[in-house]
């Protein structure tokens, strides 16, 4: 069942209260400022950059390094997942699942650098090997898988077809 942004962000405010009480950290407007950028936003995976481009609309006085800091501590706080593309800059998305349940995969594309979010889980057998095998209980798994997307093929094909020419 698909959330909607307010129960996400419902969701998700409750469980940074939580955290923070355990933590011993202060709730400020500029942490439930850069929160809500995630919930709000329509991008998935969104940059420090990103970030504080949305949220110096909402708050001109946070600046890039108050983005930072929050983004570490969303992490630490299991608020976030910080993502790494291989592309030199680490993206952030929301770590909004209630369970302990399987993290989605990232396909990635090595023409134009879109990512696309697959939620079946692929590992499932592999895992099951893992424990068979090793005696080794997953607790949650990444997969990024690079190649090009339907429009990069075309134009690598176009391409292609030219030099050919």
């Amino acid at each position: 069942m698909e959330r909607t942004k307010d129960q996400v962000m419902d969701l998700m405010m409750n469980r940074m209260k939580e955290q923070i009480k355990t933590k011993k950290y202060k709730m400020t407007s500029q942490r439930q400022v850069v929160l809500r950028a995630f919930v709000e936003s329509d991008a998935r995976h969104l940059s420090a950059e990103d970030v504080f481009e949305i949220v110096k609309k909402q708050a001109p006085e946070i600046g890039l390094a108050t983005v930072y800091r929050t983004l570490d501590l969303f992490t630490e706080m299991d608020l976030l997942k910080k993502l790494d593309f291989d592309d030199g800059c680490s993206r952030y998305e929301l770590n909004d699942r209630e369970d302990d349940g399987h993290y989605h995969h990232h396909l990635i594309c090595l023409g134009c650098g879109k990512v696309w979010e697959c939620q079946d889980d692929l590992l499932e057998t592999l895992e099951t090997i893992l424990q068979k095998r090793f005696h080794f209980q997953t607790v949650d798994h990444q997969l990024k898988v690079y190649g090009y997307c339907e429009d990069c093929q075309k134009k690598r094909q176009e391409e292609a077809e030219k030099i050919a020419q």
